[in-house]
């Protein structure tokens, strides 16, 4: 890219800044502690046990450097005691059920911590005070989805068919009632929050070990020895590195925080239009990248219904946060190829994951 990500003002900023990160032991909350960890931030988790065995938090032994706490989004009382004590200046909303096939499975479980975890932590954030910066972060699957062919502009109304992606719709609804309601733009001056909800694409990377997402049964299925199956081989997602979202995520809080209610809203933080491959593409790429024979085939069985086309445009972004994709879809599937292949080595995945921080920043 021409345009490279300022690190050094982004680092400067954060350290010594309290950030309260929810859902810190999934997967990208693990990367973000590290990265924030690494610019020298004062990180506060709060998140239920690692979801995954193995987990990305495990692996790089990032608990030792943070203050980890375990909690339930869905308790109130126990979020509000939490930021009480800690104090945070900063806070990232990371928590949620991430999956749309198990949405499928347990819709209720969906909506109580997608919806209801976010409410309560914005109720948490109201009864404290020293909070100056909120980011939700949503996904791209809350916009309703009309199948066209361009990208869906933070304007456009919150949907969603599955009950993942429409809980997501109204994860959002919550922070427009709460950034209305209790955080006004007019009222700054006496609340003095600014909030904000962001919205991803297909996030990939390094130590993602989920259920039912493409790369993670890529790499199970590569070290069984068996072909990947793929349910939508023609299904087009907004695929990214998990730096790039977490990236966007820390200028959009930097500039809550230094401007106030100015950034306050909706922002999509997605790949490039060149970056929105099918899935067919992705697998039969980073086959070959991985070569020893992998192979995939297409799973016949009938699939719960999900999109087929989806991106975003992110052009508020690239103007307004100056922050832009770095690296394209061929770069990503060589860092998750290079950081799979060192998990299967043994080698030090803490090591292997500030390695790729460091050239994603071009330091």
């Amino acid at each position: 890219m021409d345009k490279m990500v300022d690190y050094k003002s982004l680092a400067a900023f954060y350290k010594g800044k309290k950030v309260f990160i929810t859902g810190h032991t999934g997967f990208k909350g693990s990367w973000i502690c590290l990265l924030l960890n690494q610019m020298g931030a004062k990180v506060i988790g709060y998140a239920l046990e690692p979801p995954t065995t193995p987990s990305l938090f495990e692996q790089i032994g990032i608990e030792k450097e943070i203050t980890h706490i375990i909690g339930d989004v869905r308790d109130l009382s126990m979020l509000i005691k939490a930021i009480e004590v800690n104090q945070p200046e900063i806070v990232i909303h990371m928590a949620a059920q991430p999956l749309v096939r198990e949405s499928y499975k347990n819709p209720v479980e969906t909506y109580a911590i997608n919806v209801m975890g976010t409410v309560n932590l914005l109720e948490a954030i109201r009864q404290n005070r020293g909070i100056k910066a909120v980011v939700n972060v949503t996904t791209d699957k809350c916009y309703e989805n009309r199948e066209w062919h361009w990208g869906y502009r933070e304007s456009e109304p919150m949907g969603g068919y599955d009950p993942y992606s429409n809980s997501k719709g109204c994860s959002e609804l919550a922070t427009a009632a709460y950034r209305n309601s209790y955080f006004n733009s007019k009222e700054y001056q006496t609340h003095g929050v600014a909030l904000a909800s962001a919205r991803a694409g297909n996030v990939i990377g390094g130590g993602d070990w989920a259920e039912d997402r493409l790369i993670p049964d890529f790499i199970r299925s590569i070290i069984k020895g068996e072909k990947v199956q793929i349910r939508s081989p023609y299904a087009i997602r907004p695929w990214q590195h998990v730096l790039e979202p977490l990236t966007g995520y820390l200028f959009l809080a930097k500039a809550l925080y230094e401007k106030g209610p100015e950034f306050a809203g909706g922002w999509n933080l997605g790949p490039d239009d060149s970056d929105a491959q099918n899935v067919e593409w992705i697998t039969h790429r980073i086959c070959e990248l991985w070569g020893n024979g992998a192979g995939f085939e297409v799973d016949k069985n009938p699939q719960p219904h999900e999109a087929n086309y989806l991106k975003l445009d992110c052009s508020k972004a690239k103007v307004e946060l100056n922050w832009y994709p770095q690296w394209n879809i061929e770069t990503t599937l060589e860092s998750i190829v290079e950081w799979t292949k060192a998990y299967l080595n043994k080698e030090n995945l803490k090591e292997i994951c500030l390695k790729q921080i460091n050239r994603y920043f071009n330091l």
